[in-house]
């Protein structure tokens, strides 16, 4: 009887021990040993020999199968991404609408006084550019004289004078009167506009900034909706043209291998132990069950 039971519990306990050891010898030792200057076998264990190629085949298979253009381009275009997306800035107006911290205080959480102050000098500047630019278009003064003496010619026509003949009068010199006056209005615009206008967007700076985000969402549903759009298709736009150089940019590959590489043996085996700890309990369990399955069929024969 006992011949019968002996047999699968010494063959349970040796298959539980050497599955046992052979798992640990997975990760240890961390280092080659050595007695008397050789060096013993299967020493360090079998995933500190081989970090720098199972890092290098790690990093090769994240970055070709798991962190790939189709594969994120998929995730992050997907309608459960872009849901997320539209519901955190749904949610982001609401919180806005009642705020009432100004515009100015509100980006302070964000960046700090001189960033402000310098992203504010960098708008203002390239808005007066742009008008300024438009302003001191001599086509533009052209256009002024030339309404302003239309305009003249009509009133002239329509008065009193005009029934004594003044509006032909008028009329007969309106084209030197009219260059004369575009010239006038051009010189203006050149020597004054870029003055006139940086006092303006200034002014209307100062009243933007000094806006509470309150104000500043309310009533704008519009206006939001397009910004929200906006956002979207610049998201999309970025995802399916601009991901494949970021990836390239980036280099998965080489960050994971050398994350790998970089990391303590203690930390990785701490880090697969965790993840696999109940996978790698069962191979030891596994492996005392075969052992009992063997020292029975070997007490039957």
């Amino acid at each position: 009887m006992y011949h019968f039971l002996i047999g699968p519990a010494v063959g349970a306990v040796i298959g539980y021990i050497t599955n046992d050891i052979a798992i640990r010898m997975l990760f240890r030792p961390h280092e080659a040993k050595y007695f008397m200057g050789f060096h013993i076998p299967f020493t360090p264990g079998i995933i500190p020999k081989e970090k720098s190629r199972i890092a290098a085949s790690i990093g090769k298979a994240v970055s070709e199968n798991l962190m790939n253009r189709e594969v994120l381009e998929k995730s992050l275009l997907s309608d459960e991404m872009l849901a997320k997306m539209g519901s955190a800035i749904d949610e982001f107006v609401t919180t806005q609408s009642n705020n009432d911290e100004t515009i100015e205080q509100f980006a302070s959480h964000y960046l700090t006084a001189d960033d402000i102050s310098a992203m504010r000098g960098n708008v203002t500047e390239g808005i007066v550019k742009m008008i300024t630019g438009k302003l001191q278009d001599s086509q533009l003064g052209n256009n002024i004289a030339h309404m302003a003496i239309e305009h003249a010619v009509e009133k002239t026509r329509n008065s009193v004078a005009g029934l004594f003949g003044a509006d032909k009068f008028v009329a007969g010199v309106a084209q030197p009167i009219e260059r004369l006056l575009a010239k006038h209005i051009n010189e203006i615009l050149q020597n004054n506009s870029e003055q006139m206008v940086e006092g303006l967007v200034n002014d209307q700076s100062d009243q933007l900034m000094g806006m509470t985000m309150r104000q500043l969402v309310t009533g704008h549903n519009d206006q939001i909706a397009q910004i929200k759009n906006g956002i979207f298709n610049a998201y999309r736009v970025i995802i399916t043209e601009h991901l494949p150089r970021i990836l390239q940019d980036i280099d998965i590959s080489t960050i994971i291998e050398q994350r790998i590489n970089e990391m303590d043996m203690k930390e990785a085996e701490a880090i697969i132990l965790d993840v696999m700890k109940k996978e790698l309990r069962a191979i030891v369990w596994l492996g005392a069950l075969l052992g009992s399955i063997m020292g029975t069929i070997n007490a039957l024969i």
